[in-house]
Formats: structure tokens, C-alpha cells, sequence
């Protein structure tokens, strides 16, 4: 059988449904506004296959109010061109194996007595269930339809035995069986996924979920972005370099061009890329190695909640107790600071960093830089004020300690412009970027020093995967379109408004004064206080068809975190989903926690 693709059906599928229909006599094509309608409103109990982006077959039912272990099918219609491959009957298996028809035990159509292939297929299907097949007249040519349209059978089949629970569980025994029990978010999405498209993904079962998670910021520009899926078509088909180490390779030379005419000119900006393995942390440990290379001094300053990966040297700057005793060593090397706002809000903890840096009894060496994400991800969405990162510039410029800022998460447009720290108008001496910058998922991790820092020997900091020429085509293809121009940006920026306007009434009419909002752009989320709290509002989200976590030191901030390219229309119904979530929750929750305030202003 070709590869056809079973999935819910969408609205914009209505015209290919009544094309589709109108092919295949004797069926009804009715108003062309059912086919919407039945595209729309029936999400869970229809199924649209597709060859190739073309429709061709449909199933549309409904699950009868009255009798809800029942489900009628409305219409069955598949292309002459894919006809004889069992088509039919595999939609059909389909829609009984999701969630929502787990209830079903009968199935109810109506046929006409000369459509020969329905009553094949569904004699077929009673057979495959095991289960019994019974048809009277229902509507007749005379008496109901006045003799214009021939009569119609009910048909009944059942009652079955309906498992689609026990089949999603065997189809998960692989994962259990194999993969290790350091998954994480597959606990929290536990599902067979196998298609996604934007700001969409869709599991096994054709069930369909809005993604607010984007591959934890690897996913700015959506799922299988058509801008990029076609320049690496392009670059595959004509035996582009693949792999290259660190070798030259035209679509490297392309990116380095574009990457500098479109991203660092414009901004005035003077930096040397280095290409590190394909991770965030891989990354992280090159920028701190430099820095202690080039200034002679060992420790890096950080701060409390900072995440900055999982290896060695970069989980010694992170805060998170979790990851840190994950280690099984010490994790030295480290100077770790408050952030903006870890004292309360009225300190200034520049100030504290400040202090001790010019006390040379303080117990704080000289260190050789100071590293700082403007956006904490995982730490709890703690976004550092304009302010103080202008005045944590000026510390590092006044002791002479390198400014390095880790733009992984909130870099790539996330709070707006492609850098995070570009409204404050600091100039870092290293940068990091990953997750987004290879485009299309790939990945990629890059070092932007300052060209006096760059005083590697050759060789000293390598990578094998540190020349991955497809993230090289799709990154340079995600600038040329996105980055030409200021539009994109400030569309960003427009939507990131709108979630804040979103977020503060859902704070105000659930959270009772006690939730908070946190973070800035397309990077924002609800501190809930509570971890328990917050991971049931995402779990019941998922549940109506929202994938959206947790993060913060207790899993206690529900993170809002959709691709950047996300339609208006679909930021809304996902926010919906999520309040929805909310109050469903609260709902049950006699008490919802304060923050504790550990500094009180006098």
C-alpha cells in the first residue's frame, strides 16, 4: 500500500471533501458547507488520508448523545486512484483506536441498497471485529423522500469489543523495554507521535495537539517549515556535503555570509564564530573555556537559577540541584551570584557582585567572566530588567572580566529581536546560540567571540558533529527569510504583547493575586507557586489538546512557549485551552499558595 498519512481533518480540507465526494457517485455531496462543518466539529470522529498533501479518502461520524457507545458514520468516500488497498476499513480502525471512541462498542451507517462497495466494506469490518451485522429499511423512497432518492438501510454492527487503550499500550512496551528511565518529557506527553507541521503535531492516532513546547526553543519557526524543508530537498537532491567536520564547505561559507551581513552588520557588531559540537552545552563549555584561557583565571561567575546544560563544566554553572547531582563529582570552578531579583525586588544585585569584586576580603578570586542568560528557561522564566543587565556590563567592564551571555533559549527572535539583549544595548564579548538557529530542528551550536579573544590553537576545542552542513542550509534559509528586514521581529513582538494581555486577566480572574506573570516576548509563562499545581493545569491542557510544560526549580511555572510563526488565530485557541485548564484546576483547589516572601523592604 502506498504511504498514505491518517489524520483529523482540518477546515481548509472542506473544498477537498466535497471534490472528493462529488468523485465518487452514489454518495450525497449536500451543501458545500457540511463538509466544513464536518471538518470543523468532528474532529475526533473523522479522518482525513492524504497522499502526498493530496485528500484522498474521508470518514466523517459523530458519537450519537443518546447512546454514546455508539458511532454513526455519516460518510465514507475514497479516490478511485487509491481504491482496492483496504483504505476504508483502515480509516475506520482508525477512528475506533482514539481516545475519545474508547466508549465504542457499536457502529450505525446508512446505505443505500445499490451501494455495493459500503455494504462490502462494513459486511468486511463486522467480520474483522467479530462482531454481528443487522440492517432494516430506516428511510423510505415513498415516504421520506418522496420518491427523489432511494431508500435508506440502517445498518448496525455490534456489540464489540473496542481496545484502542490496550493498543496504544503495546505500541509503547518498545520504549519501555529499550529506552532508558532518564525520559523526561515523554512522561509528561505520553503518546506515539509521528507527524507535525507548524505549530501542530499529531499522534499515531490522528489525534491533533497545538505545541506549546517547540521542541524546548528548538523550534522557532515551526514544525517542517516549507521555506526550509525545500532548500534542504534541493541541497539533498543534488549530493550536497553532509558531514564536514570543520572543513570548508559552501553551504558553510553561505551561512558565515549571510549570518554576518543579515544579522551582525546591521547591528554594528564584530564577531569570530567558532563552530562547537551540536548541543547548547557543548557550546557553553567552549565560551568558558576561552574565557579562562584568554584572561589567565579560573572561575566564571554565575547565577542562582541559571541553566546551562548537563556536561561537566557548563552543569558547574548551573543552579539546579536536580541536574547537579546527577554529576557523581564535585562541580567546581564557579562563583554563584543572585540574580535580577533573587533578593527582592528593590536589590540590585549588580551591586552585591559589585561590592564583592572590590573587596579583596570577600573569599571571590578574580574571575576570568561573568555568564548570564537575559531570560532564565528552565530556571523559572526570570527575565533580568533592562536595567540591571546594563549595569552588570558596566561591573564586568570596570574589573575587567568578560561578559558572556548565553542566548540559547531566548536568542533566535524568542523575545522578539534575534538577539535577547539587543533592547538593553549591551555589546557581550562571547555569545552562545543554539536550539533555533539550525531552522529546522537541526542541530547546531556556535561560539560568537570578540576577534581579540579568538587565540585557539589549532585543533584545541573540537567536535565531530560540529560541521553539520544541513543546519548550515536551513539556518541560512531561516535569516534570508525571517532576518532580511525588521517585519518578523516586530510581529514577534506584537504577539508576545497580546500574551501578556492574555496572562494578566487569566491571573487576575484564577489566581486569586496569588499567581504571577514571568518573562518577556514569546518567552512567558504563570508561576503557579506550586509544582503540583501547575503540572495538573498543563496535564488537563494536554488532555484537550495542548502540549505545554513545567519549569522553574519546583515545576511550578506553567511555560508558554509556541513557535514564533504560530497563526493568531491558534495562539488564541491555545491560551483558551490553557485557561480553560486553569480553571478546571482551580476549580478543584480550595487554597492556591502564596509566594513567599523571603525579602521584605522596610
Amino acid at each position: 500500500m502506498q504511504k498514505i498519512v491518517l489524520s483529523q481533518p482540518e477546515l481548509t480540507d472542506g473544498m477537498a471533501v466535497s471534490r472528493l465526494v462529488a468523485s465518487c457517485p452514489p454518495l450525497d455531496t449536500n451543501s458545500g458547507y457540511c463538509n466544513f462543518l464536518q471538518c470543523g466539529h468532528f474532529l475526533s470522529t473523522s479522518v482525513a488520508a492524504k497522499l502526498d498533501d493530496e485528500l484522498v479518502g474521508f470518514i466523517s461520524g459523530y458519537l450519537v448523545p443518546e447512546r454514546p457507545d455508539t458511532l454513526f458514520i455519516w460518510q465514507v468516500a475514497v479516490s478511485t486512484s487509491v481504491r482496492g488497498q483496504g483504505l476504508a476499513s483502515d480509516m475506520l480502525q482508525h477512528i475506533l483506536d482514539r481516545t475519545d471512541c474508547k466508549g465504542v462498542h457499536y457502529i450505525e451507517t446508512t446505505i443505500t441498497q445499490d451501494n455495493l462497495a459500503s455494504w462490502s466494506l462494513f459486511e468486511s469490518f463486522a467480520s474483522k471485529l467479530s462482531a454481528e451485522m443487522n440492517s432494516k429499511v430506516w428511510l423510505k423512497e415513498q415516504e421520506h423522500f418522496e420518491g427523489e432518492h432511494a431508500s435508506e438501510s440502517l445498518v448496525r454492527i455490534g456489540p464489540f469489543n473496542n481496545q484502542p487503550v490496550n493498543h496504544a499500550v503495546q505500541v509503547m512496551e518498545i520504549f519501555k523495554e529499550m529506552e532508558s528511565e532518564v525520559q523526561s518529557y515523554a512522561r509528561s506527553f505520553p503518546r506515539v507521535f509521528n507527524r507535525a507541521k507548524g505549530e501542530f503535531m499529531w499522534d499515531e492516532f490522528g489525534n491533533r495537539y497545538l505545541d506549546f513546547l517547540a521542541g524546548a526553543g528548538t523550534l522557532n519557526y515551526g514544525h517542517n517549515n516549507d521555506l526550509f524543508k525545500q532548500a534542504l530537498l534541493d541541497y539533498i537532491s543534488e549530493d550536497g556535503i553532509t558531514h564536514g567536520l570543520d572543513m570548508h564547505t559552501k553551504a558553510k561559507g553561505e551561512f558565515l555570509q549571510t549570518f554576518n551581513d543579515k544579522i551582525l552588520k546591521p547591528r554594528g557588531m564584530e564577531y569570530v564564530m567558532q563552530f562547537t559540537g551540536p548541543t547548547g552545552t557543548n557550546a557553553v563549555e567552549a565560551a568558558m573555556k576561552i574565557a579562562r584561557n584568554v584572561t589567565g583565571q579560573q572561575n566564571i561567575v554565575t547565577f542562582t537559577n541559571g541553566f546551562h546544560g548537563v556536561s561537566l563544566g557548563a552543569l558547574a554553572a548551573t543552579g539546579n540541584s536536580h541536574h547537579r547531582n546527577a554529576a557523581g563529582v564535585s562541580l567546581s570552578g564557579v562563583h554563584r551570584m543572585p540574580f535580577d531579583g533573587y533578593l527582592g525586588d528593590n536589590i540590585d544585585t549588580t551591586e552585591y557582585l559589585d561590592k564583592v569584586l572590590s573587596d579583596s576580603s570577600s573569599g571571590i578570586n578574580s574571575p576570568a567572566a561573568v555568564l548570564v542568560e537575559t531570560v532564565q528557561g528552565e530556571g523559572g522564566i526570570n527575565a533580568a530588567s533592562i536595567e540591571w543587565l546594563r549595569n552588570l556590563q558596566t561591573v564586568c567592564r570596570k574589573h575587567k572580566i568578560l561578559m558572556i551571555v548565553d542566548d540559547i533559549q531566548a536568542g533566535c527572535g524568542r523575545t522578539g529581536d534575534f538577539f535577547s539583549f539587543e533592547e538593553a544595548g549591551i555589546e557581550p564579548d562571547i555569545i552562545t546560540l543554539s536550539k533555533s538557529l539550525g531552522g529546522y530542528g537541526l542541530p547546531m551550536a556556535v561560539v560568537l567571540m570578540k576577534p581579540e579573544l579568538d587565540q585557539w590553537k589549532p585543533g584545541e576545542h573540537n567536535g565531530t558533529f560540529r560541521g553539520n552542513n544541513l543546519a548550515f542550509v536551513a539556518a541560512k534559509a531561516a535569516i534570508d527569510h525571517y532576518w532580511s528586514d525588521n517585519k518578523f521581529a516586530n510581529d514577534v513582538k506584537r504577539k508576545g504583547r497580546y500574551i501578556t494581555e492574555r496572562l494578566t486577566d487569566i491571573v487576575k480572574q484564577y489566581g486569586t493575586g496569588n499567581f504571577t506573570i514571568k518573562g518577556r516576548g514569546l518567552f512567558q509563562g504563570i508561576n503557579c507557586v506550586s509544582g503540583e499545581l501547575a503540572g495538573k493545569i498543563t496535564k488537563a491542557a494536554f488532555a484537550k489538546g495542548v502540549i505545554i510544560e513545567t519549569s522553574g526549580a519546583d515545576d511550578h511555572i506553567v511555560k508558554f512557549f509556541c513557535p514564533l510563526t504560530i497563526s493568531d488565530d491558534n495562539l488564541r485557541k491555545g491560551i483558551d485551552i490553557v485557561e480553560s485548564a486553569i480553571a478546571e484546576v482551580c476549580a478543584k483547589v480550595d487554597d492556591i499558595p502564596a509566594t513567599v516572601a523571603y525579602f521584605k523592604a522596610s
